[in-house]
């Protein structure tokens, strides 16, 4: 039990610099295509450089044991596309809307309603036979059937290539922010490179202890809100990830409390409708894909998982798709 509980600690943390650093991957990516602007997006650039050195070094310390996602081609690239849609049109990423939820955003929670309904219903509902399906009709494995991998494609050691790729990397961007004499100006919250660091040792912090309580993997969002679905509804019991989710709650509350930006936040019916819709496809998008943003971007690819490579390429498709039609094209056609 007391290993489980690790997962409140490592929620609340999470949930605090979530809250104090303004990270969310819907921003990110949607202020890319609307702002040209790519300060958040350069700290989840930051986060993955950080959480890849770290895998790297606790494997090569034995401290961890890799596991990457499966490759699922068709339901990465269809159930992280429509991930990608549902953040846009929830307002937040699956770790956004958590940690606004303890903000008081109310159009946080309507998002959350529905990723953890859709969520539940693709895992273990209605819609689970079309889920196992398409998992099981697009997989590819090694020869072995093993999980296709980044380094096993090169058949090279884990480690090595994390840390090649993690010193390439940072060398080249180094290089492109001297040329454009960018600095780490800080942008609401703590700025990007702080948030971004914070947030990879989280990711870092949080593999080992969820290895100690029964689940190999590092961060995610999704399936600790359909676990608090089950304890709700049926008999379930908290897991290390469900007993997360409402760690991140609690931190996000901590944090908008200390720095007086909690409050209740009710937008327009309509605008509960649209991020309860996103949730929707969000909670659908991520189960079928097998993770989230969180499970893909920010987990799975620093392990190198070509599934997750995959998944994170249609989320941002997906996010830039729904933008461009939800904001460009509106401005375009009023011009």
């Amino acid at each position: 039990m007391e290993a489980v509980l690790t997962g409140l600690f490592v929620g609340v943390l999470f949930g605090f610099i979530l809250q104090r650093g303004r990270f969310c991957m819907n921003s990110a990516f949607r202020d890319a295509i609307l702002l040209q602007d790519n300060v958040l997006l350069k700290t989840v650039f930051a986060a993955l450089l950080v959480e890849l050195v770290g895998f790297a070094l606790m494997d090569a310390a034995g401290a961890i044991a890799i596991n990457p996602k499966p490759f699922w081609w068709g339901a990465n690239l269809l159930g992280s596309f429509v991930f990608g849609i549902g953040m846009v049109l929830a307002g937040g990423c699956a770790s956004g809307i958590t940690y606004r939820t303890g903000e008081g955003m109310v159009g946080a929670m309507t998002a959350v309603l529905g990723l953890a309904t859709a969520g539940y219903f693709t895992a273990a509902g209605f819609l689970k036979p079309f889920k196992v399906n398409l998992q099981e009709a697009t997989t590819i494995s090694t020869a072995d059937g093993g999980k296709l991998t980044l380094h096993g494609i090169l058949g090279m050691d884990y480690t090595i290539l994390a840390l090649i790729i993690a010193v390439i990397a940072i060398v080249v961007w180094y290089f492109v922010a001297k040329s454009k004499k960018e600095e780490c100006e800080a942008d609401p919250g703590w700025g990007w490179l702080n948030t971004g660091i914070l947030v990879g040792l989280v990711g870092i912090l949080a593999f080992p202890l969820s290895a100690a309580a029964g689940r190999n993997y590092p961060l995610g969002i999704t399936a600790g809100w359909i676990n608090i679905v089950q304890v709700i509804f049926t008999d379930g019991t908290f897991n290390w990830l469900g007993l997360m989710i409402i760690g991140i709650v609690v931190g996000g509350l901590i944090a908008a409390l200390i720095s007086k930006e909690f409050k209740f936040r009710m937008p327009k019916p309509i605008t509960l409708l649209q991020t309860f819709a996103g949730g929707l496809l969000m909670g659908f998008g991520a189960v079928t894909s097998g993770g989230c943003n969180i499970g893909h971007l920010l987990s799975g690819i620093p392990q190198l998982s070509l599934g997750s490579i995959l998944a994170g390429l249609s989320i941002v498709g997906g996010a830039w798709a729904a933008s461009y039609v939800m904001f460009v094209l509106p401005q375009k056609k009023g011009e």
